[in-house]
């Protein structure tokens, strides 16, 4: 793994013990001791992520707004500042480049988060879209680090951290928001945003702040006995919320409407990436749709098992997994929208050439208290 990239954070994972994996270009870690208990620990107190491979892209000039309208399927310019949206950048097939989250941090300054094996790509293809926009476009994925406060203590580990003057504005920031801030002395966007399901935050900071803010939190959350979280926990977690990751649920192969997105741009006039396929595959329906199955058998669906009902093919699992929280196998899957499958009903999926019974139904699977 010696030409992969490492987090600014990774001497403090080689610290603590984790055993890492290679993430598209990064090698980030899988865990440090027990995926279980790292799951178990954001769905009960909560967890610290590093997701340094994570993109950002600033997009800054008077037509950032109307610029991001074009290049994404959603509108930004009703969007207020200091929230945020999540949406897709589509091909001009309709394709599905990546999954993203935008954050409009002042009125012509727009933060956006691609996904790691993404970033470049994004930038590339932003690049190509802002001719005839006033933008200008930064990419500061290798500059800057995030991380991730996940779980029901989160607003307790980080809250004490920031500034004075603005503890109550992030322990009230709403879901989708973000501000800026410091946190133990170091400048940082604050976003009520993750990947988790549950409540929590996400810190960008400078790459050099980051080890000193991460060992903070650290201590920060002693009390409540924090556990750094790997991939193998993030990906638990994200699938019990119901939450698509690109390159299992998303892909080029498939439009925003078979992602179940048509509702980004139902009521947008203007022109964006993609449109004419795009809408014309809303009009028409998905010919797929992902699809939440769960079981009471032990044997868990992974990525690519066929699912069937009776001897017809109808589909195939994207995720899988025993579900931590739940104690049964959760599955995403892309069901054909012609089987007319709803809630309720029965599948099977082929396990290592076996059948096991499945049901389909509503995501997400795990639902956090509120």
């Amino acid at each position: 793994m010696s030409d992969l990239l490492h987090s600014p954070l990774h001497a403090e994972h080689e610290k603590l013990g984790a055993s890492f994996t290679a993430f598209g270009p990064w090698n980030m870690p899988l865990k440090y001791d027990n995926e279980l208990e790292e799951h178990r620990a954001v769905r009960t107190s909560v967890g610290l992520f590093d997701l340094s491979h994570m993109g950002e892209i600033w997009v800054n000039g008077a037509d950032a707004a109307k610029f991001l309208s074009y290049a994404f399927i959603s509108n930004f310019e009703p969007l207020k500042v200091g929230k945020a949206k999540y949406s897709m950048i589509a091909a001009e097939d309709g394709g599905i480049i990546d999954d993203l989250i935008t954050y409009r941090i002042e009125d012509e300054k727009f933060l956006v988060v691609p996904n790691a094996s993404n970033a470049e790509t994004v930038f590339a293809a932003l690049e190509e879209r802002a001719a005839d926009f006033d933008v200008d476009l930064k990419d500061e994925s290798r500059d800057v680090a995030l991380i991730a406060v996940q779980g029901p203590k989160a607003v307790e580990v980080l809250v004490p951290l920031v500034e004075d003057n603005k503890q109550d504005a992030v322990a009230e920031l709403p879901y989708y928001a973000a501000t800026l801030g410091k946190v133990a002395g170091k400048f940082a966007v604050i976003a009520r945003t993750g990947y988790t399901g549950e409540d929590g935050f996400e810190l960008i900071v400078y790459n050099s702040d980051a080890a000193d803010l991460w060992d903070e939190l650290l201590k920060a959350g002693a009390e409540y006995d924090i556990k750094p979280c790997g991939l193998a926990a993030r990906d638990s977690l994200r699938l019990e919320a119901g939450m698509p990751l690109y390159g299992n649920e998303l892909s080029r192969d498939i439009t925003p409407v078979e992602a179940g997105m048509s509702r980004a741009f139902a009521k947008k006039e203007a022109d964006f990436v993609g449109a004419d396929v795009i809408r014309q595959r809303a009009a028409e329906g998905p010919a797929v749709a992902i699809t939440g199955l769960e079981s009471d058998q032990r044997r868990a669906a992974r990525g690519d098992a066929e699912v069937y009902v009776g001897d017809k093919k109808v589909g195939t699992v994207t995720s899988g997994q025993p579900s931590p929280s739940l104690g049964h196998p959760v599955a995403l899957a892309l069901i054909d929208t012609a089987a007319d499958l709803k809630p309720g009903d029965e599948v099977e999926a082929d396990i290592r050439g076996k059948r096991y019974p499945f049901t389909v139904t509503e995501t997400p699977f795990y639902k956090r208290e509120k």
